[in-house]
């Protein structure tokens, strides 16, 4: 028990995570195998891990009533290969567990009785991994024995005869010994069935359809032949097994009552089992052996019955198809859960078992499922690829449009058996109804977004309108300016969505009146800076009038001055002229003069130069010159002819 305890989560889980619950009640009960305590890497396929340590009983039988068992629904629920069912019917203690538990390659497994008390109640399960088909599920179904003496009805053999048919993809008929009327009698119970079973709930619909419709879904019949004693020989000519049993079905030539009560269940088998195959096997071992036969070995068998068994088995293995609903409906577990989930119901209720009901229930199970399979992938599709909120409608609509059709397609690979496409069309609606959800979700994620984004984007100008950044003369222009420039600002922000106009306007014109009272304030400033200017501007001429006057006062000041300077400066420019003048005249006085005494003293010293002449001319006519000379310096002649003097 440790070693279950102390086994991996991971095997307690399926493909998506979900809880597997015939692990954990395999686990409690002890029913895994220990060799699936090492196989917790790979758990790929919950289906090929489903593998059973014993049979569990699938439908009891309790005081002849019928009630599935929970834990084999929690076994099948988990298996989700194709399976080959197997069942067996046949007379209590007349070895059919043996042969199961040979088909499951187990010397033990199903309860194998040595007394004349039956030990099999109800219908038994032994899932196991098909032998020969990878990937499939071998379902064996073991029986309670007809014609228990113990019964107190024998409709209850009847049901459970029904039950193992309809389950069933092979349908093992144990008998002993060789095929006699009581065996065809007892196979006879499929006469009822055809009473008991129906296809269709319309009374009206051709019975030729029904049948055939029967047909098709009955399984395989394989007829066993146990402790076989007779030669397989007729009119001396060897015959197979199969012959033999073709043989004993033949139908007798006549029409009266006898001939037909003994034709009627041969034709029934035929019709309802047209594949058929026969099996006989001689006795296992002596008489004193037979108590212990599910503990002999091969080699205490006789050869034969080995052999035999071999060749059962073989044949099983090789030739059982999967069990199939009409439509070509391959069956797997959660689907062979809902058929004996349907049919026992319909049991208990006293209902007949209809096969058309069970698919009709099955479809709507499965065609549920698909539905809900189908908008699990629509919701991963769209929470993958939807970024919300979607620059246009269009945006959200084409990846709606591509996950309704991944969506639907899901939904018709699961599906079967849809009629007037009733699911389809409540998976649309319901695609429509999410179609609508993300719509509406797109439209608040871009209005929230759009909100948070105007709030980011104009929270400092509201900011400056509380400090009375605007509240002055223009502050309206700037505060129009300020509001375009961030509308540029928030139409560059991408991924806005849908609502970003919308919302834009839903802004401006929710701050109207705030921009109404900065227009109120600002026209009321200007009209006073206006005034204001006005009368600035009159002091101002006022004030340029004043200094006009002011400088029209300077600048007469400044001419009667400059005329002054100039009076003054023309008077001394007179005396200037006249001092001039007179020293013009002086100067041309005294140069007159002075060409005068020049005149003078050049005719002096001509007279002196002529005098000086004669004197020398008197000297060097006389002796006496050198006398003459000095007095003549003198004289100085030239001094007294100057005209400083």
């Amino acid at each position: 028990m440790e070693m279950y305890e102390a086994a991996p989560q991971s095997l307690l889980l399926d493909l998506d995570g979900a809880a597997a619950p015939f692990w954990s009640i395999a686990w409690q009960n002890q029913k895994v195998l220990p060799s699936l305590v090492s196989r917790q890497s790979n758990v790929l396929d919950m289906a090929s891990e489903i593998l059973m340590a014993e049979p569990v009983c699938l439908i009891e039988n309790t005081s002849e009533q019928f009630m599935v068992n929970e834990e084999a629904v929690q076994i099948l629920s988990a298996v989700t290969q194709p399976m080959v069912v197997v069942a067996i019917v046949g007379l209590y203690r007349t070895g059919k567990s043996y042969l199961m538990n040979k088909l499951a390659g187990k010397k033990q497994g199903f309860s194998v009785g040595s007394t004349v008390q039956s030990h099999t109640k109800g219908i038994w399960m032994w899932c196991v991994p098909h032998p020969e088909k990878p990937e499939h599920t071998l379902v064996l179904l073991d029986t309670e024995g007809l014609a228990d003496v113990e019964k107190v009805d024998n409709k209850n053999d009847t049901q459970i005869f029904a039950l193992a048919i309809l389950v069933s993809s092979v349908f093992v008929y144990n008998t002993m010994n060789k095929i006699d009327q009581g065996a065809v009698d007892l196979l006879n119970d499929v006469t009822e069935l055809t009473d008991l079973l129906k296809v269709r709930t319309s009374p009206d619909l051709d019975e030729v359809e029904d049948t055939a419709d029967l047909v098709s879904f009955f399984p395989d019949l394989v007829w066993t032949l146990r402790d076989f004693y007779l030669c397989l020989e007729t009119d001396g000519q060897l015959i197979t097994a199969d012959e033999y049993l073709e043989n004993s079905l033949k139908l007798k030539e006549g029409t009266d009552q006898r001939t037909q009560a003994y034709n009627f269940p041969r034709k029934c088998i035929k019709k309802f089992f047209p594949t058929r195959k026969c099996f006989i096997f001689d006795l296992p071992t002596n008489q004193k052996k037979l108590a212990q036969l599910q503990i002999l070995h091969d080699d205490e068998l006789e050869c034969e019955f080995v052999q035999q068994m071999q060749e059962f088995c073989s044949y099983i293995f090789s030739h059982s198809m999967i069990k199939t609903l009409p439509g070509g409906i391959k069956v797997n577990g959660p689907r062979l859960e809902n058929l004996v989930m349907t049919y026992v119901n319909a049991i208990n209720r006293g209902d007949l078992p209809c096969i058309e009901n069970s698919v009709l229930t099955l479809a709507q199970v499965e065609n549920t499922a698909a539905v809900q399979k189908a908008i699990a992938h629509y919701d991963q599709q769209m929470s993958q690829k939807v970024h919300l909120p979607t620059e246009t409608l269009q945006e959200l609509l084409d990846l709606h449009t591509a996950s309704q059709r991944e969506a639907i397609e899901v939904f018709m690979k699961d599906s079967f058996k849809d009629m007037d496409q009733k699911f389809q069309k409540e998976l649309e609606t319901l695609l429509d109804a999410k179609h609508d959800a993300f719509c509406k979700r797109n439209l608040e994620a871009s209005s929230d977004l759009c909100s948070a984004l105007l709030q980011d984007i104009f929270g400092p100008l509201e900011e400056a309108v509380k400090q009375g950044t605007y509240s002055k003369p223009g502050g309206y222009n700037l505060y129009l300016q300020k509001t375009e420039e961030l509308k540029a600002e928030y139409y560059q922000k991408p991924r806005k969505g849908i609502q970003a106009e919308e919302a834009l306007q839903k802004y401006l014109k929710s701050k109207e009146s705030v921009s109404a009272t900065i227009l109120k304030t600002d026209q009321a400033l200007t009209a006073r800076k206006e005034k204001m200017k006005k009368a600035r501007r009159q002091a101002e001429v006022a004030r340029a009038e004043a200094e006009r006057l002011k400088a029209i006062q300077w600048e007469n000041q400044r001419l009667m001055e400059e005329q002054e300077r100039r009076h003054q400066k023309e008077v001394w420019q007179m005396e200037m002229n006249r001092a001039r003048m007179l020293q013009e005249q002086q100067r041309a006085k005294e140069h007159r003069l002075q060409e005068e005494a020049a005149m003078l003293n050049a005719k002096l010293q001509a007279e002196q130069r002529r005098l000086t002449q004669q004197i020398l001319k008197w000297h060097m006519a006389s002796r006496s010159f050198s006398i003459i000379v000095p007095h003549l310096k003198m004289m100085n002649i030239g001094t007294f002819f100057s005209p400083k003097r």
